[in-house]
């Protein structure tokens, strides 16, 4: 039950965000919600592999390259995601640094595991 309340917070935020940057467009609730699990899908599968290819470039620019790394996986949902477009890289960056933001946020509202 948690984990549909997260996605579902990911999405309200998405849509935010959506109206906030104008980068960035989604075009619904459910292009949101479908984002959301793309977002966590990607997170889960393809950051650690992106993470291990890039670790020398990781090591050297002291973990920064890390947010170009959230950047591309923001792209790639976009790609994805038919009703969800990121015009740059800038703007994905700006997105994913928002939206991790608005996740701590959201995430530290709900009730604590028992």
């Amino acid at each position: 039950m948690k984990l549909i309340i997260k996605l579902l917070l990911t999405a309200l935020a998405v849509v935010v965000l959506a109206k906030i940057l104008p980068g960035v467009h989604v075009e619904g609730y459910g292009s949101a919600i479908i984002v959301a699990i793309v977002i966590a899908l990607l997170r889960l599968f393809v950051k650690p592999i992106l993470v291990i290819l890039t670790l020398p470039i990781t090591i050297v620019t002291f973990g920064l390259f890390l947010l170009i790394i959230n950047a591309i996986i923001i792209l790639l949902a976009g790609y994805f995601v038919g009703g969800f477009t990121v015009t740059t890289i800038w703007w994905a960056l700006l997105f994913s640094l928002l939206l991790s933001l608005f996740q701590s946020v959201l995430f530290s509202l709900l009730p604590e595991d028992k």
